[in-house]
């Protein structure tokens, strides 16, 4: 969305480009680690939402239960 690769997002978030590779894997990482990649992006214009929440215009969303892990589609 951004077009930011892992390098600019760890130099705008303060934090090394393996630890934002090891959040897009899933891993869990300190919250205030995550806290600081969230505000990078944020400082950038994402959005965050909360379940239940609506954007105020267009954009995605991910239902969590239409979603395979591992699917090949």
């Amino acid at each position: 969305m951004l077009s930011l690769g892992v390098r600019e997002l760890a130099a705008l978030a303060g934090v090394s480009p393996d630890t934002v590779a090891r959040l897009e894997r899933g891993a869990v990482l300190k919250p205030a680690t995550v806290e600081r990649i969230q505000a990078a992006l944020e400082a950038q214009g994402v959005t965050f939402l909360s379940a239940g929440d609506r954007a105020q215009g267009p954009g995605l969303s991910l239902d969590p239960s239409a979603c395979s892990k591992g699917s090949d589609d």
